[in-house]
C-alpha cells in the first residue's frame, strides 16, 4: 500500500486545479534508475491505467504504480513539505536504506 498525508492530498488537489486536470486524474509513481543514490522517484498526473498497474487509493487520491516500481514502494507514504526549506513532495520509504540530501533518490 502507498499512503498519502493530508498535506500531500491538499497539494495534489491544488496542482490539479492549477494545471486544469480533471478531478479523476490519477497520480503515477515510478521508480527509475538514476540520481546520486541509484534510484529516483518520478511523480506525475496520469489518466491512463495500464493493465499491469497496481492501483491504491488513500484519502480519495488514486495512485498508479507499475509492478517493477511496486517492489521498491510498498509501505511508502507520500508527504508534502512547504516550510522554509520547502522541499515539495517527499517519499517516506521504509524500504530505502540510504537517501540523498535532496530526498529525490534512494538506494535499497
Amino acid at each position: 500500500m502507498i499512503s498519502v498525508t493530508d498535506k500531500a492530498k491538499e497539494r495534489i488537489i491544488a496542482l490539479r486545479t492549477e494545471e486544469g486536470k480533471p478531478d479523476n486524474n490519477n497520480i503515477r509513481v515510478l521508480v527509475k534508475g538514476g540520481g546520486c543514490s541509484g534510484l529516483m522517484y518520478d511523480l506525475n498526473f496520469d489518466d491512463e491505467i495500464k493493465p499491469a498497474d497496481q492501483i491504491f487509493e488513500d484519502k480519495g487520491i488514486k495512485i498508479l504504480v507499475d509492478k517493477k516500481s511496486l517492489l521498491y514502494l510498498l509501505g511508502t507514504t507520500l508527504d508534502f513539505s512547504d516550510g522554509l526549506n520547502g522541499k515539495g513532495f517527499q517519499f517516506i520509504n521504509p524500504n530505502a536504506t540510504r537517501t540523498c540530501g535532496c530526498g529525490e533518490s534512494f538506494a535499497v
